[in-house]
């Protein structure tokens, strides 16, 4: 059975907008999507090993993660919305989005957020360092890996409205076009 819609990945440093992004690519796209936020699921269904009180974040287990997701991405019509990829299988994913932005901006965003000052400067070091955008090359093919910048709400739009003109291309290509 072939996917009646694509699996996309919108990642990137935290505060780069991913959950903007997939909120709204979800109102705008013309298939069905679901809005799957991975950091969320994992707290929900408890898909953790623990809890690091430093990081003020969850030590994820992988293979239940994947595991609660595998029927869900088989049937496609999702965007996972999360701060790695390279965890998931490359036969699930049709497009990785890695949302970029500039560090300084990027600093107020987790200010804002009220992080801790060691996971301000080391989600900056990781923005400027390209960490996840080397991560996303490195596990999956470079046609469909996206570099896109994410620093106003201009952006934000250009962005979602780049996506959608990429599924009604992924749709045509494997011939899901009909109602």
């Amino acid at each position: 059975m072939s996917k009646q819609a694509p699996v996309i990945v919108i990642t990137g440093t935290p505060g780069t907008g991913k959950t903007t992004h997939a909120q709204l690519l979800v109102e705008e796209s013309p298939v069905p999507l679901k809005h799957i936020n991975v950091g969320d699921l994992v707290k929900e269904k408890e898909l953790y090993e623990a809890y690091d009180e430093d990081w003020q974040s969850y030590t994820v287990d992988e293979d239940k993660l994947l595991d609660e997701l595998e029927p869900t991405a088989s049937e496609g019509g999702i965007v996972l919305d999360w701060h790695t990829s390279d965890i998931f299988p490359e036969r699930w994913v049709d497009l990785v989005v890695v949302l970029r932005c500039d560090h300084t901006r990027l600093w107020e965003r987790l200010e804002k957020r009220g992080y801790p000052l060691k996971k301000i400067q080391e989600n900056n070091e990781a923005e400027i360092m390209e960490v996840v955008l080397d991560e996303a090359r490195s596990s999956y093919a470079s046609e469909i890996v996206v570099e896109l910048k994410s620093e106003s709400t201009e952006d934000l739009e250009s962005n979602v409205a780049r996506i959608v003109q990429w599924i009604e291309t992924w749709r045509k290509d494997h011939g899901t076009t009909e109602q």
